[in-house]
């Protein structure tokens, strides 16, 4: 039986596993000290590849690092520009084997979390999926080449959202409400299948 693999970007020092996969790997951007088994890779995502082979993973998660990944910069002679989030999904879709499953968590507008940080540059909202999901992507005409189908894309409570797979219990299930009612999310997520 193969072994399944999982990927957290912006992972720091400790990566996460939402889909209890059999192996374990991260990238951040900063040097890590690890002295378990998971390999931890070093990249600056927003100008470097996802430094591993295509379709390697069977799931792939980004726990609030989406925001900042910058949606435009000037290439290095400054006559253009270029695109890092598109340039990251397709990243992501790279990586994930057919029907892997991308699960992320990021502040949205119109929360001010998604705004307060000064290093969140790529603001999301409700329908930002839109440009990666799909028959055609919205994304295709800034280059996006990937296909997600979107399982999820939902407003969550954030602290009931680090792991998807786990059904929310009553307490939980209150508490989605109440953000609900009192229109305090903050967050959303979204899982997504590669196609």
């Amino acid at each position: 039986m193969q072994r399944t693999r999982h990927l957290d970007l912006g992972c720091g020092p400790v990566p996460r596993n939402p889909y209890q996969q059999d192996e374990l790997f991260g990238v951040d951007i900063a040097p890590t000290e690890n002295s378990s088994q998971i390999t931890i890779r070093q990249a600056n995502l927003t100008l470097q590849a996802i430094p591993f082979p295509d379709h390697y993973f069977d799931s792939l998660s980004a726990f609030d690092f989406l925001e900042h990944v910058p949606r435009v910069l000037p290439t290095q002679d400054g006559l253009s520009t270029r695109f890092p989030f598109i340039d990251l999904m397709n990243e992501i879709h790279r990586v994930l084997r057919p029907g892997g499953i991308l699960y992320a968590l990021t502040p949205c507008y119109p929360a001010f979390e998604a705004f307060q940080d000064p290093t969140h540059v790529n603001i999301m909202t409700e329908k930002t999926h839109l440009y990666f999901t799909g028959a055609n992507p919205l994304g295709r005409m800034y280059g996006f080449s990937g296909q997600f189908e979107a399982r999820k894309v939902e407003w969550v409570v954030h602290k009931d959202a680090l792991t998807p797979l786990v059904p929310l219990n009553l307490s939980q299930q209150f508490r989605r409400m109440n953000y609900k009612l009192k229109n305090k999310f903050t967050h959303i997520a979204w899982e997504f299948i590669a196609k």
